[in-house]
């Protein structure tokens, strides 16, 4: 039986502030930590056992005998996103920042976006989601225009009511948009952001999709792919590695890719399977949700005995995150902080793992259990947790 890693990132569950946060402007942004200091009474006690609280700055205690290996990695590359972050866990670090767009596309990219797709363009701007459906969804619904704007990250997001633009239209202009975002303008994802509901009631679904930017390198996906190696997706990995290397069950809700994640450790012979879990992200960080991020912990806490019923003898599985997203902050976007790292599996050895240079560690030590060729980037710990 070929070996089997698992790779889960809890999308957004960062525990504090990187090195280099200040030039990023996110001093004082710490997702775990906060959350769990802004939630009296929290109980995690699964997540604890395996030494989340020995993590970084996570508001939990650090067992003297963890179950599982556990450490922190640092940011290297340049981002704050989910793109560069699923990126350098894969071993492909960034040197250069995506461009942004703090005041909106300039109008050579608007206006080329509105000839090719037929539809004129509302907003234009830097915006929460939410707040942008408030300000302009009655406008859209009048019009028939598109509702585009970003954020702090190199996004290009375009939102349409389901009932004034088709799915299958809203996908096409998104698919048009990535074409010709390139080059100068080569943003790092496109998003389709279907919504439904009332003024007043405006209602994000489940259809979103992402159009990322192809890796301009070698991923641990590229490496298995080469090798035949198979790769089961959860959550939105395809659309973060444009499809290259692994194909992927999308999942609205955790729930949904907890439940994906059993079913793949049940049946996998062999490989990686590699999943998000999105709504630490969506649904809690973009929101400012410290309620609902308490309540995703919590559910976190009671899928974790779940997930250990399915690791066979041979296993290595591997929970980490991308990127913050403190809800506790007046910023809706994304932190740059470490994220932490917890090992598990029958062969691996409990303790303390320290901290990482950066996340590409966790690719080069995937890499390197599946014994395929190395990365260009990271320095594997599989020799610090693995017994013979």
């Amino acid at each position: 039986m070929s070996r089997r890693a698992a790779l889960i990132i809890l999308d957004g569950l960062g525990v504090g502030a990187a090195r280099d946060a200040a030039a990023w402007g996110d001093v004082g942004s710490a997702t775990l930590g906060n959350v769990v200091r802004a939630s009296p009474g929290i109980s995690l006690p699964a997540l604890e056992a395996l030494g989340l609280g020995c993590c970084g700055d996570t508001g939990l205690g650090c067992p003297p005998s963890p179950l599982a290996a556990c450490g922190t990695a640092e940011p290297m590359g340049q981002g704050k996103d989910s793109t560069t972050g699923h990126w350098e866990l894969c071993g492909l670090v960034i040197d250069k920042a995506f461009p942004t767009y703090p005041d909106g596309f300039p109008a050579e990219v608007i206006d080329a976006f509105a000839a090719v797709t037929g539809r004129g363009v509302l907003g234009n701007c830097a915006s929460s989601g939410t707040a942008i459906l408030d300000r302009l969804g009655a406008e859209h619904r009048s019009t028939g225009k598109w509702i585009v704007y970003t954020s702090a990250d190199s996004v290009f997001q375009v939102a349409a009511h389901q009932e004034t633009i088709s799915l299958a239209e809203l996908y096409r202009a998104c698919a048009v948009a990535r074409e010709m975002l390139t080059g100068t303008h080569g943003v790092s994802r496109v998003i389709a952001r279907p919504f439904v509901g009332e003024p007043g009631a405006w209602r994000r679904t489940a259809d979103r999709r992402d159009y990322s930017i192809d890796p301009p390198g070698v991923t641990l996906l590229d490496r298995l792919s080469e090798a035949g190696m198979p790769v089961v997706g959860v959550g939105k990995v395809d659309d973060l590695f444009a499809g290259r290397g692994v194909r992927s069950t999308h999942t609205p809700t955790n729930a949904d890719a907890y439940r994906l994640i059993e079913a793949a450790l049940a049946t996998m012979e062999g490989g990686l399977l590699f999943a998000n879990v999105i709504e630490f992200d969506q649904s809690w960080g973009h929101r400012n949700d410290v309620a609902g991020f308490r309540r995703g912990l919590e559910e976190l806490d009671a899928w974790i005995p779940r997930l250990r019923m399915g690791i066979r003898g041979d296993d290595l599985i591997i929970l980490t995150a991308d990127h913050g997203n403190d809800p506790t902050t007046p910023s809706t976007d994304h932190a740059r902080e470490r994220v932490p790292i917890l090992v598990l599996g029958p062969r691996v050895r409990p303790g303390v793992l320290g901290p990482r240079a950066t996340f590409a560690d966790v690719g080069q030590t995937i890499a390197e259990f599946l014994g395929v060729p190395p990365l260009d980037a990271g320095t594997s710990f599989l020799g610090e947790v693995w017994t013979q």
